[in-house]
């Protein structure tokens, strides 16, 4: 686990560096970040519980994601939206294998109401055909956050809540880079972030499975 937090930290810095320094090897380097997180998750042992594979699969949507991200095109775009729309999915079917207190969660989703009717009236004016995607993306990341709350309460990890929360923080800097304002501090304020949220919830697969396999109630 410690190589693979050490692969994702120098592979983001290379690839920040990289992109400041105008250099040729983007891609190269932000799949290899990426695939920092699968190996984390692999040395939590991904494949010895249910919830464990769930976060694994989540993880794998959005290492898909990431590569269709680092083309500008719309349709990469698209598709990049769907992997990590299909990995926000997988994340709650795991919180949900774990266990959820649908307390929390509903009362999660009615505080997280506050932030995507907000966000909504930030980026509607600019999202064109590309609006119902996003509201769907939208909706199942606030699910997701919730979600992560709600297992949470049924006495999951911490890292699942801050993990998913860094997760939602990271997207709106991918929102604003590709709706609002183009400038090199999405990147560099949302990346940091989003690994981090990947590995929080990669990491979380070793904590669960020590301590928590409980079934959904």
């Amino acid at each position: 686990m410690l190589i693979a937090t050490l692969l994702t930290a120098v592979s983001l810095l290379l690839f920040l560096g990289n992109n400041v320094l105008g250099l040729g090897a983007g891609g190269w380097l932000k799949m290899t970040t990426s695939t920092g997180f699968l190996a984390m998750a692999i040395a939590a042992g991904a494949f010895q519980t249910p919830y464990g594979r769930m976060v694994f699969l989540a993880l794998f949507f959005s290492w898909w994601g990431d590569l269709f991200l680092i083309s500008h095109q719309e349709k990469l775009f698209l598709m990049g939206l769907v992997a990590f729309f299909l990995g926000h999915a997988g994340f709650a079917g795991a919180f949900l294998v774990h266990g959820v207190d649908w307390k929390y969660t509903a009362l999660s989703i009615g505080i997280g109401i506050v932030p995507v009717l907000f966000v909504i009236s930030w980026l509607n004016p600019h999202l064109g055909s590309m609006r119902i995607p996003v509201y769907a993306y939208m909706a199942i990341i606030t699910l997701m956050v919730a979600l992560s709350i709600g297992a949470w309460g049924r006495g999951a990890t911490l890292l699942l809540v801050v993990g998913a929360i860094l997760f939602y923080c990271s997207d709106i800097f991918v929102a604003r880079e590709r709706f609002v304002t183009q400038t090199p501090w999405n990147r560099h304020l949302g990346l940091p972030l989003y690994y981090v949220a990947q590995m929080l919830l990669a990491a979380s697969i070793l904590r669960i499975n020590d301590t928590d396999t409980s079934p959904v109630s």
